[in-house]
């Protein structure tokens, strides 16, 4: 009999009498690692992303799995940047790194979601280490900064519009120094300190020391669930990028900066409201782990939403990171940006339908973090 084509390589498993061989398995993504060769350099490997998500779509993984690859690939390209510029610094006579430190990846990076095509967001931990000895060790870590962020913006990944980079003294501290600026930040409700602590919570350490990103982290799980104040505004500024619906409960975009008028901004209107509400739920319940999935699992743990919240928050998510995901590959291909816009006249009824009531559920988690804030 003939046996039909199919556009699964997983349906190939058990067509023939024997089973296949797992490489006839993985052959497209073999087939995109023999493409980027045994050492790119940092632009290569970077830009090879494209083929690597689309290898890891011909392989049927769903947009979830492939974003925590994109993650991890860029936490590679961090490692990379790293490490080059620590021996260039040595090449120049800087020497060894003066005290331990730990470079720390921010936002989708760190909460392990990214897509296609984020900017950098990242800080830095610095031992601890005496006063009369701080012109001559923040020099060594600034010109570190400086170094790993340029190679970065270099090789594709864009400097921070927003600065928050460790090549500024903002984002790179001693730890004594990021734990007094956590207490300070969660003492009131001060709208610009809740943004900055936003960007900062969803940390993961990339390399260095990681005991100081656990210090950190342990300073984070003491004194939030304890700053009412703090997470009264950070509900509070839930307000300030609405879900995408009317008041009618029907699909609309707020049209800032739209590019087209069917045009709707999923990362800025659907995952950054759901992310930002999972995290203020995290934060007031002790949960210490970044992914967002991950939150809303630990979030039944601790009885502060139900299996079927967690579950369907969970379903929302993973299809805007799909529906995200394949707009990004098409504006690529057609020569555009991997941005977070999609055409809602692009979409079939169904998709309509189904983006409508993970909207509801985005909406929904929202109202319950914002109910639970300042207890």
């Amino acid at each position: 009999m003939q046996v039909l084509h199919r556009a699964s390589p997983w349906r190939e498993l058990f067509v023939g009498d024997k089973l296949p061989e797992l490489a006839s398995l993985l052959e497209p993504l073999r087939e995109a690692l023999d493409e980027l060769g045994p050492s790119p350099d940092l632009p290569t490997a970077h830009a090879w992303q494209l083929q690597l998500v689309e290898a890891l779509q011909r392989l049927d993984l769903p947009a979830w799995r492939i974003s925590q690859l994109i993650s991890d690939h860029n936490a590679q390209l961090y490692r990379r940047a790293i490490q080059l510029s620590l021996d260039e610094m040595l090449g120049l006579g800087w020497g060894e790194p003066p005290v331990a430190f730990c470079v720390l990846t921010l936002g989708s990076i760190g909460r392990h979601e990214s897509l296609l095509g984020p900017d950098q967001d990242n800080a830095m931990i610095v031992a601890d280490y005496p006063d009369a000895r701080h012109t001559e060790i923040d020099g060594f870590f600034q010109a570190l900064g400086e170094r790993f962020t340029a190679r970065l913006d270099e090789a594709g990944i864009p400097l921070c519009n927003g600065h928050v980079m460790a090549r500024w003294p903002m984002w790179r501290k001693r730890l004594s120094e990021w734990c007094e600026q956590l207490a300070l930040w969660t003492r009131d409700r001060r709208v610009k300190r809740v943004q900055q602590s936003n960007i900062l919570l969803d940390f993961h350490p990339v390399y260095g020391d990681t005991d100081l990103a656990e210090a950190l982290a342990e300073q984070v799980a003491r004194l939030m669930p304890h700053s009412g104040l703090f997470l009264d505004e950070m509900a509070s500024l839930l307000n300030e990028v609405p879900v995408a619906l009317d008041r009618f409960g029907r699909l609309a975009g707020d049209g800032e900066e739209a590019p087209h008028e069917n045009a709707l901004n999923l990362k800025r209107q659907g995952l950054l409201p759901l992310v930002s509400a999972v995290r203020l739920l995290s934060l007031r319940h002790g949960v210490s782990v970044s992914d967002t999935r991950l939150r809303l699992s630990a979030l039944v743990a601790k009885q502060a939403l139900s299996a079927r919240q967690a579950r369907v928050g969970i379903a929302a998510m993973e299809r805007l990171q799909e529906r995200l995901l394949a707009a990004q590959l098409a504006s690529l291909k057609a020569g555009g940006a991997a941005d977070g816009w999609i055409d809602l006249a692009k979409l079939e009824d169904d998709q309509r339908i189904l983006l409508r009531h993970d909207m509801q559920v985005i909406r929904s988690l929202v109202r319950v973090a914002q109910r639970g804030a300042g207890r």
